[in-house]
């Protein structure tokens, strides 16, 4: 089942989606999700029974309204390209195989699957990152991967201003300002049970992922590239603390193209060049759906005001 949050003629609703549009539901996702994965089926089957609202009619939300986003880093090809990029170099570290790594995100910051997304003030190195994201069934304790549940998934598409991130990273703390401008989120919540005849022998989600810039195909990876399953990474996630229902955890961005500074970091080229203003980057996964967003300019801010120098020594 897929469950939609959108908006129409001003007022937003939460919906079931079918292939004749979206059914109205009472209250919000995020209660769907905390309610139980069971209850929310028979909450959607029951609206499916009633009217529908074309899709065209009205605009996509982010799916829910996430108490915390994490987004991790878990496939190794990337890691593998985007440091020599954004990084100093150097490949792979071992410390990346010793565990799931991940920072968070602004939950503040989201966006619709078809919303206009604008550049980042200051950045001229824009860029899109291919993800997909799962939403946490129930609150948990450091959980065990067994007891993780996990209520479905989403397409996640990390913006990220390199030349920010770049600076940012640095001062050895983690991206900032060069991640948090934008996160698309859509364009529904799949349901857990609807991809679990895609899992491989490995438990892993054998999905195909694409993403395109203006017509032209930029990258393609499986999901199941991953260097961990969406359970291991919600179970570490709560390691020594909690994961509630309805936190969002990306997985990070795929290989093979799955953004632009991994090509620039393998070919030593802004090649593909940078996003502009204008740009349409489109997200497909299968058996999720497709985010399709353009890039429009973003505000002009006055310069960033440098620390004041150090007075007592």
């Amino acid at each position: 089942m897929r469950f939609a949050t959108y908006e129409q003629a001003g007022e937003v609703h939460a919906g079931v989606v079918s292939p004749a549009g979206v059914h109205v539901l009472a209250g919000t996702v995020l209660e769907l999700v905390r309610g139980g994965l069971p209850a929310a089926l028979d909450t959607g089957a029951a609206a499916l029974a009633g009217p529908a609202v074309p899709l065209d009619e009205v605009r996509l939300l982010p799916p829910l309204e996430p108490p915390s986003v994490r987004d991790f880093v878990a496939f190794e090809e990337h890691v593998e390209g985007v440091v020599a990029s954004v990084g100093d170099g150097g490949g792979v570290v071992p410390e990346w195989y010793e565990a799931p790594a991940f920072y968070f995100t602004n939950p503040c910051a989201l966006v619709g699957a078809h919303d206009d997304v604008p550049v980042p003030p200051g950045s001229q190195l824009f860029d899109f990152e291919l993800e997909v994201a799962c939403v946490v069934g129930r609150d948990a304790e450091s959980p065990t991967p067994e007891e993780v549940e996990i209520f479905g998934y989403t397409v996640l598409n990390d913006w990220s201003a390199r030349d920010l991130q770049r600076r940012e990273m640095k001062v050895n703390l983690g991206p900032a300002k060069g991640k948090d401008s934008a996160t698309t989120l859509g364009p529904w919540l799949v349901t857990a049970d609807e991809l679990e005849s895609a899992r491989d022998d490995d438990g892993f989600l054998a999905l195909d992922m694409r993403v395109s810039v203006n017509g032209v195909e930029i990258g393609r990876d499986v999901l199941s590239g991953m260097g961990w399953p969406f359970e291991e990474l919600v179970a570490y996630a709560g390691r020594g603390t909690r994961v509630r229902a309805g936190d969002v955890l990306g997985s990070g961005t795929c290989g093979h193209g799955g953004c632009l500074a991994e090509l620039w970091g393998r070919r030593g080229a802004l090649d593909p060049p940078p996003l502009r203003p204008g740009d349409v980057v489109e997200m497909t996964v299968e058996g999720i759906g497709t985010i399709r967003n353009t890039v429009v300019p973003g505000r002009t801010l006055p310069p960033v005001r440098p620390a004041r120098p150090r007075r007592i020594r």
